[in-house]
Parts: C-alpha cells; structure tokens; sequence
C-alpha cells in the first residue's frame, strides 16, 4: 500500500499483522482510534465494562488459545484501572499486549498525566512506546517481540502527539523470528540421567514451563520409574496417566502429598518448586534431591537448594535424558510406577474420592459435597476458572477438566476478584468446551460488572458462588490466630446473588441442599442440545468448613 498512513491505524494493521488473536478493552478517546483499526483487520474485539475486566479476560485468552491478546485502553485512568490485571498477567510470564493511550509530552498539566512507563515496571511488566511517527512501526514490532520472545506482558505507550501523526505506509511482509528452543549441555544431561537412575522414588513435577512436553516428559517417566505431578497452573496436563498424582501442593490430597513427600528425588520441569507447589518444602523430606530445570538461568534454585539445574527447553531435556537413559538401561524401570501405587493414586489422588464428613444444615451446604454433585452433573468438556479465597480449593481439586486448556488459574497476584474476568476470557478463547468459574461471594461481587459482558456475549458460563456471606479466608484465618478479633470487618449480611444476577439477565438459582440442583440439570440439558445462551449463576449457601485444608498453607506465606 502506498502513500500515508495515521500512526494509530498503522499501529493496529502491524499488531494485526503480527498475528494477535483477540482485543479486549474500554475504548475512550485516546484508544478509539488504534482499536477500531484492530477490528477493520479482522481482529474480533470484546467491550468489557471495566479496564481490569479487560486485562484479566485478556490475560486468560492468551493462556487458553496460545494466541497474544491485547488489551486496549484510554490514558491515564483508563491504564491505571487495569493494573491489578496487568500485574497478574506479568507475574505469570503472560504474552500479552497491552495497547494504552498516553498523553503528549508536552501536556504536563493534563487530568490525565502520570508516569505509565514506571507504573507498567512498577507490576514487573516491561514499558515500551511508540517513540515517532517514522518508528511506528519498528516499535510495534519491538514490543510483539518481546511478549512473545521473552514471555512478557508489554504496555505499549501510544502518545497522542505521535498516534494522530501520519507515516509512510511501509507496512509489507512482517514477522518475528521465533526464538530457538534451548537444547541442554550434554554434560548437564549426563549428570541429570545420573541422578534419575540412582533413584528408587522418583517424582516430576511440571509447572507452566512443561506445557508442550507432555510426552517427552511422560516417556522419561515411564522409562525411569517416576511418578508425576503438576504445579496448580498446569494442572490436568498429565490426565490419562496410570501414576498422574494430580496437583502438588497445598491443594494436594492426602494420598498424593505421601507419595510426593516420600521421594527421594524431586525434579521440577519448567516449575520453580516455590512455596505453594512444595508447601513451604515440606513435601521434600530430609536428603531428597532436587532437580530444576529452566529455560531461565534466573529461575534455577530461586526458591530453595537444589542438587542441580539443567538450563534447556523441557522437551528437549526429556528427549535427551531418555535416549541417555536407554544407553544406560534399556529397559524400563518400575521403581515408584508400581501397580499398588497405581491404583492408590486412583482411588485418593483426587479430593473428591476421599472420604470426608457431611457438614451440610438444613439451610446451607457443604461445599465439598456440592462441588461433587456439580462434577458429576456438568459436562466434561469444560474449562474451569477459579478466583482466589477460602473455598478456591474446592473447584480447583473437585472438578475434573480434560487437559491443562481446561484449567485457568490467574493467581500469580493473589487478587480476589479476577475469577469472572478469567472464565469470560477463557470462554472467549475455547468457545468448545464450557466455561465453569469458582468464586467465592466476596471475588465475585467484586467483579460483577462483568456478568453483563457474559450475558451480551450470550456465554453458557456456569457460575458455581461458593457464598459463605464473607471474606471467608480472613474469618478464618484471624478467628484462629486472634480469637478475641473483631471480624466484623469481613463479614456481611446474606445477599440473594441468584436475585442480582438474574437482574443481569442471567439465570439464577439458590442451593441450600442437594434436592435444589433441579434448576442446573435443567439448564445443563439445554446446553447439550446447543440452546443454552444465558450464564447461570449458582448460589451456593455453603456451610463452615472452619478454614480449607489448604488455608494454613497460604497464611504462612502472609
């Protein structure tokens, strides 16, 4: 094409370009222009009602769809109010774009005015910005680079000054180098198969990192005699496996937490082992060995000791730890895969399996048995979004999902609220499968502005409200340890949430026992015969669990 272009319109056409697969945001004047020139490219773009809204959907569409998102928003206030989803993004290595207004250099007096580029970095993401009208789009370029090359969340500063001059439009054939993959030292992999063979219990755990080595890491462990586990963000990447332990964790069974703290060697595939994943170390006992490996030198024992660190590409290092392995011993060992074990993990890996007491009443629920009746209602081919609190390892444990797509847990942040935010973007990104969102009432009446946006969209989004009238986590937390608190502060009068989201234009309903499900049968009928195009919105009036297993293990990162 030749002849000028706006920067804005040139902006969008190279993001567009560069492949971006979604826009989410609140267009105001500054971003009006940029975001209009995304949707004439083809990219589809959902309004939220709020920028956080925006930034978290954004976030969970990249993680879900393998696509770079983008959230667009106004200057000043408009970037500020999607922060707290910003930092969640850049705290979990999330691709994504963010694609802000800012305000010309010269307008130091503007309402508008504040330093973007030290409160982008002030959330660990990186500060980039279209510098000039000829830059336009070597910066843009730049900034895609980043996100995906580095797995960074980029806030891409557009200046007023700069966005409604115009450039030549040079746009033509543009691209990205995908960075190569990081094969391991030879060396490295020697001492790692080393190690693999002296054990006799071995277990991997794979985080964020391992997704895409599925199978080079499952083939390692079929060959080694190792168990395996995931990190809470990975989670179902190993469904289907005869010695899948599930998660490990804080949200770990009983039977799993045994089987992992009896290992004697521990390696963690693209996962930094950090306090959530190994409860504070306590699920590595005395003299087992630990194992990193990481494409990130950076990443190698930043959370604890470990025996070694192998810097490469988690497939990479599992193809080439098996092929040394076989070298060494061709044929498979049984070690920690036996047939006993198998079938322990089958019947207890999964907290739904074990055996717990009912402590339902005659007006509330208890959440363990609700989230059993809901697994085994809803149908299978789901995606599951959780928010943070109290009751976050109900959904999380209880409720199946088919793969690590099935699974998207923004909590890097440890920010309540995000929960709806995460189910919508996830819906938007696997319109195949059904969307479920945990939430505890607090998470969710926070972010319950978005309801509408799941309403317009017309999403079959399943919303499971875990509704214990609190800040559950906090009731729990301070009771035990100040006794004499007053609690107070996080507690509320009941609210009829089924009443406001019908006001939404949801569906609602309250569950008190497990005879008032009728409601969710019936929705979930109209959704397999592909009729269902309303969210519904599910009451849980849930009985005191008096603090979650996992609870204890948060509060002592706190």
């Amino acid at each position: 094409m030749n002849g000028k272009a706006q920067v804005s319109v040139l902006v969008g056409r190279t993001l567009a370009r560069l492949g971006v697969g979604h826009v989410f945001g609140v267009v105001g004047s500054g971003n009006f222009e940029v975001t209009n020139a995304l949707i004439k490219e083809g990219i589809p773009y959902t309004a939220a009602r709020h920028e956080g809204g925006a930034a978290t959907m954004a976030d969970a569409y990249t993680r879900m769809s393998g696509k770079v998102g983008v959230v667009t928003t106004h200057q000043g206030c408009g970037l500020s109010n999607a922060i707290t989803g910003i930092g969640e993004a850049a705290k979990s290595r999330t691709p994504l774009i963010v694609l802000t207004a800012d305000t010309q250099t010269a307008a130091i007096r503007s309402n508008f005015k504040i330093d973007q580029d030290a409160l982008a970095r002030s959330v660990g993401a990186v500060a980039e910005r279209i510098h000039s009208a000829d830059t336009a789009i070597a910066d843009t370029v730049r900034a895609f680079r980043t996100a995906v090359n580095e797995r960074r969340t980029v806030v891409l500063n557009l200046p007023l000054d700069v966005q409604n001059a115009t450039a030549p439009d040079l746009l033509g054939d543009i691209g990205i180098q995908e960075p190569s993959r990081i094969r391991p030292d030879a060396a490295a992999v020697e001492k790692l198969v080393g190690l693999i063979a002296e054990a006799r219990r071995p277990v991997f755990v794979a985080g964020r990192g391992g997704g895409g080595a599925r199978d080079s890491i499952l083939a390692l462990a079929r060959h080694a005699g190792a168990l395996v586990a995931t990190s809470a963000v990975a989670s179902g990447l190993f469904n289907g496996d005869s010695h899948n332990l599930g998660i490990s964790g804080g949200f770990s069974s009983p039977v799993t937490a045994e089987l992992i703290s009896g290992a004697d060697l521990i390696v963690g595939w693209g996962c930094t082992l950090n306090m959530w994943t190994m409860r504070h170390g306590r699920l590595i006992s005395a003299g087992t060995k630990v194992i990193q490996i990481d494409v990130e030198d950076a990443a190698l024992a930043a959370n604890r000791p470990i025996t070694l660190g192998v810097l490469g590409d988690s497939a990479l290092v599992a193809e080439d730890a098996v092929a040394a392995l076989r070298r060494i011993q061709p044929a498979s060992a049984e070690k920690y895969r036996t047939e006993q074990n198998a079938l322990t993990i089958k019947q207890g890996s999964r907290w739904r399996d074990v055996e717990t007491p009912d402590l339902s009443t005659a007006t509330s629920i208890d959440p363990r048995v609700i989230s059993r009746e809901l697994d085994s209602i809803l149908p299978a081919d789901r995606i599951v979004a959780v928010d943070s609190g109290n009751y976050m390892g109900y959904p999380s444990q209880y409720l199946a999902v088919p793969d690590e797509f099935g699974f998207c847990f923004t909590q890097a942040f440890q920010a309540i609220g995000l929960g709806l935010y995460t189910a919508i973007g996830a819906a938007v990104a696997r319109p195949d499968r059904l969307p479920v969102l945990g939430a505890g009432d607090g998470g969710f009446l926070m972010g319950i502005t978005e309801l509408e946006t799941a309403v317009r969209l017309k999403l079959p989004l399943v919303c499971i409200i875990y509704n214990d009238a609190a800040y559950g986590a906090e009731v729990h937390h301070f009771a035990e340890h100040h006794g004499d608190a007053e609690l107070g502060t996080v507690c509320f009068p009941d609210t009829d949430v089924a009443a406001i989201a019908r006001g939404y234009g949801a569906d609602g309903v309250t569950v008190r026992t497990v005879d008032d499900l009728q409601p969710v049968r019936d929705w979930v009928a109209l959704y397999r015969n592909g009729k269902q195009e309303r969210p519904l919105v599910i009451d849980a009036k849930i009985a005191s669990d008096g603090g979650s297993w996992w609870l204890a293990e948060a509060f002592q990162g706190h």
